[in-house]
């Protein structure tokens, strides 16, 4: 589970984002640290019992800590969070779980599919405009609704080019990205099954990732790309 300790290390970091703070820290940190790599690696044997996941270590699953600030207009060195990513093995399941440990209400898990490339944005769009029924009967189903509520993502606020703005489906046409999300508060975070409802989270979205993957492994006549 989560230490009281690595929530207590993020709150202190977000109120002395600085270096010579951090420093001072480094046993806080390392201890935390080794915290969120642990539970990520529990993480991921849990999500192996039923999904096929690319072997990743706990490091490996987990991002840095440490913030790229070159081109961010705010400076603070570090990102007051933790956060890690599984993919899905092989070419055709798609699909990434994304989770982030964020105190003060900002904690969620969440996947899908953020920023396509071009020519899967086109192979979803295009499944959309011939047949949206699938991908309704997914998102309107009562486990969906239970988690995730609704389909998130960014959108255009018009048609993309090629497509009728006036389509009946051009609400799931006009997304950029398709994502799914669950907040978490801090006592969740706390719990000792957090990891459990993670986990039962991810198991949640495998029906909406599952219909993605036979969308984006398969050709406009339904033939295995």
């Amino acid at each position: 589970m989560i230490k009281p300790e690595t929530v207590q290390f993020l709150l202190d970091l977000q109120a002395n984002n600085n270096r010579d703070w951090f420093q001072a820290q480094k046993a806080r940190y390392d201890a935390s640290h080794q915290n969120m790599i642990t539970f990520a690696e529990a993480l991921f044997d849990r999500l192996s019992q039923s999904d096929q996941l690319v072997p990743m270590s706990g490091k490996k699953i987990l991002f840095r800590i440490y913030r790229d600030v070159r081109f961010s207009k705010d400076k603070a060195p570090y990102k007051n969070h933790w956060s890690g990513s599984f993919k899905r093995a092989t070419q055709w399941l798609r699909g990434g779980y994304y989770f982030h440990v964020e105190p003060g209400g900002g904690s969620f898990v969440g996947g899908g599919f953020w920023g396509p490339d071009k020519d899967d944005l086109k192979r979803i769009r295009d499944e959309f405009a011939v047949d949206a029924d699938p991908i309704r009967e997914i998102i309107a189903s009562p486990t969906f609704q239970q988690y995730f509520g609704e389909l998130r993502g960014d959108k255009l606020k018009t048609a993309p080019k090629g497509y009728d703005k006036e389509h009946p489906n051009i609400d799931l046409i006009r997304h950029k990205s398709f994502v799914v999300s669950r907040a978490f508060t801090d006592e969740q975070v706390l719990r000792p099954d957090f990891l459990e409802e993670i986990a039962l989270t991810f198991e949640a979205m495998r029906p909406y990732f599952d219909y993605m993957s036979d969308v984006l492994t398969t050709n406009a006549d339904g033939e295995r790309a």
